[in-house]
């Protein structure tokens, strides 16, 4: 057991998969030589290689286009999208190809890739750097979609995604990167599609994701001081959606909110309210509330930043007010 970073836990978890398998491959822009520019991929040069951690041209089409065709034949290669909003650049092939490859060919050929991008905002970097967009992905058939919380998911679930036959967008949240938890030593694999009961409590049910995660544990510590105790849930994949948790969970609270990063119009919260307004109306004793961030793009100020997007005060306050 060790205390690791999040940024380091990617560096971990990609250099596991390296040494397991021969055939991962890893490439993207900056990768290589200068570690990243978040510093998540520091190291994996000089162990494994120019051969199998590969600097790109600045040309996300060209990434995923190399990607694509080493997973047809044969290789698992995880490819960086530097910033999740650059999949806007070459959202085509992520949807109409490496999505499709096996659906259509029936089967004959395999798009085993890991697109990883750092995803989210509250790092200051303005409204074309900071959007979080797992929600674009989720309505996509064919992609799994992970978004890991901590370190130790992180590894878990990088594993998970490198060894699943599926292309996988694997979301690390920019401002978790310098939060650190203890992980135990050794290989570390995790499941897919397996959402996480991270606090316990029988008032309400609260479903995050990435940095809402802690946000929302924060806010749930704050409301047992009010006397309410919340379930909080770590979803951390969108696709496999861990349905099963949450509904077992509205069954045992009766109230339900979510806590989403992305933009309120159409964002995954949405889905899942859905499945539960669906298949647990009568469990329900209050209407399910979303806590997003406004439909806006997210400010570079400082303040107006923290404004739109879902803090531990406003989740604390927003779900005090409709819990009475």
């Amino acid at each position: 057991m060790a205390e690791l970073t999040y940024r380091a836990a990617v560096a971990r978890g990609i250099a596991q998969e390296m040494r397991h398998d021969p055939s991962v491959i890893f490439l993207g822009e900056d990768v290589a030589g200068a570690g990243g520019v978040f510093k998540t991929t520091a190291g994996l040069l000089e162990e494994f290689g120019p051969v199998r951690v590969v600097d790109t041209p600045i040309s996300e089409q060209a990434i995923l286009g190399a990607a694509m065709g080493a997973a047809m034949t044969g290789m698992r290669p995880i490819a960086e999208i530097m910033f999740a909003d650059f999949f806007a650049v070459c959202w085509d092939i992520v949807v109409n190809e490496i999505a499709k490859a096996r659906y259509m060919t029936d089967g004959q050929v395999d798009c085993p890739v890991v697109i990883r991008s750092g995803n989210g905002g509250a790092v200051r970097f303005g409204a074309q750097h900071s959007q979080s967009v797992e929600n674009w992905a989720m309505a996509v058939p064919g992609l799994k979609i992970v978004a890991p919380a901590t370190p130790q998911d992180v590894i878990g679930l990088m594993a998970a995604a490198v060894r699943s036959p599926d292309p996988v967008l694997f979301f690390e949240h920019k401002g978790l990167m310098a939060t650190s938890a203890d992980v135990p030593d050794g290989e570390l694999v995790d499941e897919l599609g397996m959402a996480k009961v991270v606090r316990k409590g029988g008032d309400c049910t609260i479903v995050a994701l990435a940095l809402m995660v802690p946000r929302a544990l924060e806010a749930a510590h704050r409301l047992a001081g009010e006397g309410i105790e919340a379930t909080v849930i770590d979803l951390r994949a969108l696709m496999p959606l861990d349905t099963r948790t949450v509904l077992d969970s509205v069954a045992e609270t009766s109230r339900l909110f979510t806590v989403e990063e992305n933009p309120r119009v159409l964002g995954w919260g949405a889905e899942v309210a859905s499945i539960v307004a669906d298949e647990a109306f009568w469990d329900l004793d209050a209407p399910i509330r979303r806590i997003t961030t406004p439909h806006v793009p997210l400010p570079a100020a400082d303040n107006l930043e923290d404004l739109a997007l879902p803090s531990p005060d406003r989740i604390f306050e927003e779900i005090r007010r409709s819990m009475g």
